[in-house]
């Protein structure tokens, strides 16, 4: 995901993998609506106003009741 920040917004990585498709892996089994691949953890660029809201959409897109668990958000200070 590519999010481009505006004056009012801010960048934030969020890290995100599957509880429930870790559990399966570690059971050398597969998730049946996930690849084994979200057992790790992936990489988000989100834009956002604050950490609050950049929570909110990450956890819109990757919901909690779905096994998706954030791992970490930081904001992101790269200048492109």
């Amino acid at each position: 995901m590519v999010a481009v920040a505006t004056k009012k917004q801010k960048t934030y990585a969020v890290g995100i993998y599957n509880k429930e498709v870790r559990h399966c892996v570690k059971q050398n089994s597969s998730h049946l609506d996930f690849a084994d691949e979200w057992a790790d953890v992936h990489y988000q660029n989100v834009a956002a106003r604050n950490e609050g809201e950049a929570l909110t959409l990450i956890t819109d897109r990757y919901p909690p009741e779905k096994g998706f668990v954030v791992a970490s958000l930081e904001r992101d200070t790269r200048r492109f």
